[in-house]
């Protein structure tokens, strides 16, 4: 892919950063609401708490970890980084990619089954999943916000032998 013009890239850049850190702040949003339903000394209170991860879930998460995701790729395919040539942009592209679907596939039909209990007037059987996946969740968006910043561990093989061939 061709290089992105200056404008362009400033402007997905902003659009990443924003996007990312939005899904951070949701993540956290995500893991308040399920400790306080998991220790809601009320079924009227925990359900509440359900019922406010469910509309954050279904309005936000999959828009924002695929807005995140298909933003960084762009970035990373449009800019000197590359996907593959550093170490640090390929660990946050697969780890991306993973809470991407972890989000999916797991995080969701969580949400959905807690509600569907509070609906049903039974107990949440998976009360401490809706702490723990938004606990990895937040602890791997720190991670990347901070090797976004750092930019550790340098060229991978791939990027070795680009840098070599271009010289």
């Amino acid at each position: 892919m061709q290089q992105l013009k200056r404008p362009v890239r400033r402007t997905l850049l902003v659009v990443h950063v924003v996007v990312s850190v939005g899904w951070l702040g949701l993540s956290l949003g995500l893991l308040a609401l399920g400790i306080t339903g998991a220790t809601a000394g009320s079924a009227e209170s925990a359900g509440a708490a359900y019922r406010s991860m469910n509309v954050l879930g279904d309005w936000l998460l999959i828009p924002i970890s695929l807005l995140a995701l298909v933003s960084g790729v762009v970035l990373s395919l449009g800019t000197p980084w590359g996907l593959a040539r550093y170490r640090w942009v390929w660990i946050k592209f697969w780890l991306t990619l993973a809470t991407t679907g972890a989000t999916a596939f797991a995080l969701r039909p969580g949400i959905n089954a807690a509600v569907a209990d509070v609906a049903a007037g039974r107990e949440v059987g998976g009360a401490t999943d809706l702490v723990v996946a938004p606990s990895v969740s937040l602890s791997v968006y720190v991670f990347l916000t901070a090797i976004s910043v750092v930019k550790p561990w340098g060229l991978t093989a791939r990027g070795r032998r680009l840098r070599t061939a271009r010289r």
